[in-house]
């Protein structure tokens, strides 16, 4: 080689996909969440089946894929406590169908949180029984990282098997940091924690205060740049998905602003330096 000539530069790995999830816009609807991510150009969406009829219902959301032309890349899977009794109250019922609407939209991931401790079957199999689901199809179950309930400067142990996911063997993993707020947790170690089982990013913010907050990702205290600057160099290959609150937005206008300033904060921080 000539002593002038430079090594070919080796290729970059293509940026992570950057979604808006359906929640982002509420109380606006699914439908909304789909015509702005289009127009302010996200590259999918997460569905986070709701109470309302069209998060639930496949051939609507197939509905809005195609008008908008945008892809679904997740789906959120009805397990908060205000969606106890969305498809019924049988947890594995409703990853069962979480599932098959994943299958069904092309989406390659279900997002999962850990089962309450109340739910004491569900908890008691929930990880042998999430890897025998995991072997029956190519959809990713990604457990979902949580935090203690706190009252009255009291720690409350909501979750079974518990809300730090990192404590058993889960083969795909969800890093959410708003969550790491709440919990105190270090955000870039538990990445590094689940190394290749994190598979998918709710990218927000939080100040550590005792409530969820899902603030617009730089508005925290959360390591969200440098969280991502993480991901795009050890060429993370997931979807990071914007899940902020804008319920505080004044107006459709307002509510767009945080969420093109949430995308382009993301797309600032996932180039590999």
């Amino acid at each position: 080689m000539s002593p002038h000539r430079q090594p070919p530069a080796l290729p970059q790995p293509a940026p992570a996909k950057v979604a808006l999830s359906t929640v982002s816009v509420y109380p606006e609807s699914p439908a909304a969440a789909f015509e702005i991510a289009s127009r302010l150009g996200y590259d999918g969406l997460e569905v986070m089946v709701m109470s309302d009829a069209v998060s639930q219902d496949v051939d609507a959301i197939k509905r809005l894929v195609d008008t908008y032309e945008i892809p679904v890349v997740a789906v959120h899977a009805p397990c908060l406590l205000v969606t106890q009794r969305v498809w019924g109250t049988d947890p594995w019922v409703k990853l069962v169908r979480s599932k098959e609407v994943a299958e069904s939209l092309g989406a390659d991931t279900v997002v999962v949180h850990p089962p309450f401790r109340w739910q004491r079957d569900y908890g008691r199999d929930f990880v042998r029984g999430l890897a025998r689901m995991g072997d029956e199809t190519d959809v990713r179950f990604a457990v979902e990282n949580m935090y203690p309930w706190r009252a009255r400067s009291r720690e409350l142990a909501a979750y079974a098997p518990g809300w730090d996911v990192r404590d058993e063997d889960y083969s795909f993993t969800t890093l959410d940091l708003s969550h790491t707020a709440v919990s105190g947790s270090d955000a870039l170690e538990m990445a590094r924690d689940f190394d290749d089982a994190l598979v998918h990013i709710h990218l927000t913010d939080g100040t550590g205060a005792a409530r969820d907050e899902h603030l617009i990702p730089g508005r925290g205290n959360q390591p969200c740049g440098p969280l991502l600057e993480h991901l795009a160099q050890r060429g993370f290959g997931g979807s990071v998905v914007v899940e902020v609150s804008t319920r505080k937005a004044t107006n459709r206008a307002s509510r767009e602003a945080d969420l093109a300033e949430s995308l382009a904060f993301a797309r600032l921080h996932l180039v590999a330096q």
